[in-house]
């Protein structure tokens, strides 16, 4: 079954077919080589505009192995069909790069606005749909437009329409933004660090009307797993409240490491306008070196009693949007139980607490063998203690030994491995022909 994306009305006939292929539903489809090895997954079309006649597609942006996004000449593509793409097995591994006159259909025509040439008004196109005639050329064949919504409701939408591209005229007056909402739907599925790198291929004006369109959370995945000069060039395009909204958002030892790129104005300007507990976590890390302990670790790890129970921590560590990392273990601790916390007494992993019954106590099965990290500690020595004991994260703690936070594996890489880790390309060489 094609991934569904943002669907249109049930008359919306946009199955896949070796005829007419809709774009938006076609996007995340695996593409394979003809034995059925998988190369990787569309993640857009490319077409070229015409003088008399549709634009016609020239290629697929496909995402390979290593969330790196190449092009797929339409002249290898020898089938569509049953939410696959089956190519020639030759595919140019170096990254893609639209070259003058070439637009992405997902990336910067969805949303565009179109007025129909018969002057009955204007629609914005949601989804278009490419067809391959008997020569063998594919082309824009059909778009699906919706029209201005005609109730004053909220929640109601304008009615739908198709029409062929002789039909419609584009419609844009220069400086206006483009409606990002349908790109933004066909993004809803990606992973974040998926979701960063998709973004970061957008030119730059279609980058920033998607971030604008993206919700808080999802904008603030994006941001945690970008590099930090694209993170800063990001926030400084948002308005101030916008911008205190998604640090909110974000893991508050990523927000603290966007903040300190910051001028010192602006800075404070944003934490005066985060909500106050999200402020004063960012506050606290602030004070300590990028490069220590303190500087990558969260404040916000799993704290509990040594009275509480196993069923307790537990159903703590199996939240949803707790990080992987983070739900290893629990950190038992005197109260207050918010960091920083009473002395530290040790930590229980979580393989532990399923040897034992969901009555125990966590006094009683905890490990005071494992020394935390004073805040001061360089990354070198935190990376050094995480791989003698095979941890994933492991305690901070003051010099009154109250547990501060809890610095993981993930912090640790983000800051050893180089600047560019994220955007690096692999050897540039080519399994088939040039583009």
């Amino acid at each position: 079954m094609l991934p569904l994306r943002a669907q249109p009305p049930a008359h919306y006939s946009g199955s896949v077919s070796t005829q007419r292929v809709f774009v938006a539903r076609l996007a995340g489809c695996a593409v394979f080589d003809p034995v059925g090895d998988r190369l990787g997954k569309v993640r857009d079309v490319v077409i070229v505009y015409r003088s008399s006649a549709a634009p016609r597609v020239i290629g697929l942006v496909v995402e390979i192995p290593g969330r790196r996004q190449v092009f797929l000449s339409i002249g290898r593509v020898t089938s569509i069909r049953a939410g696959q793409v089956i190519s020639t097995g030759l595919i140019n591994v170096r990254r893609f790069q639209p070259r003058p006159g070439e637009v992405r259909v997902l990336a910067e025509y969805l949303g565009r606005q179109v007025a129909f040439a018969d002057g009955s008004g204007t629609a914005v196109v949601e989804d278009v749909a490419i067809e391959q005639d008997r020569h063998g050329e594919w082309a824009i064949a059909q778009l699906f437009l919706r029209k201005p919504k005609t109730s004053a409701s909220p929640f109601a939408k304008g009615p739908t329409t198709f029409a062929s591209w002789n039909e419609v005229r584009e419609q844009r007056t220069p400086g206006e933004a483009q409606s990002a909402e349908q790109l933004v739907a066909s993004y809803s599925e990606l992973h974040a660090a998926d979701l960063a790198t998709t973004l970061l291929d957008l030119p730059e004006q279609r980058l920033i009307e998607v971030a604008e369109e993206l919700p808080d959370e999802r904008l603030a995945d994006a941001l945690e797993e970008m590099p930090e000069d694209d993170q800063v060039g990001i926030l400084d395009r948002l308005g101030d409240e916008r911008a205190a909204d998604v640090l909110d958002e974000m893991e508050p030892d990523d927000a603290a490491d966007l903040l300190a790129q910051l001028p010192p104005e602006r800075l404070e300007q944003l934490l005066a306008l985060m909500e106050p507990e999200e402020a004063e976590d960012v506050r606290m890390l602030l004070r300590y070196g990028p490069d220590t302990a303190g500087g990558l670790m969260t404040p916000e790890p799993i704290i509990l009693s040594a009275d509480a129970t196993v069923a307790e921590a537990l159903a703590l560590i199996r939240r949803h949007e707790l990080h992987p990392a983070l739900a290893a273990a629990v950190f038992v601790t005197l109260p207050p139980y918010e960091t920083p916390t009473g002395r530290l007494l040790g930590l229980v992993h979580f393989q532990r607490m399923l040897r034992y019954p969901p009555h125990e106590r966590l006094g009683a099965i905890v490990d005071d063998s494992l020394e935390p990290v004073p805040a001061t500690a360089s990354a070198a020595e935190v990376a050094r203690m995480l791989a003698s004991y095979d941890l994933v994260s492991l305690p901070v703690v003051d010099t009154a030994h109250r547990l501060v936070g809890a610095v993981s594996v993930d912090d640790v890489l983000d800051y050893l491995l180089p600047d560019d880790w994220r955007t690096h390309d692999a050897d540039e060489t080519a399994t088939g022909g040039a583009r």
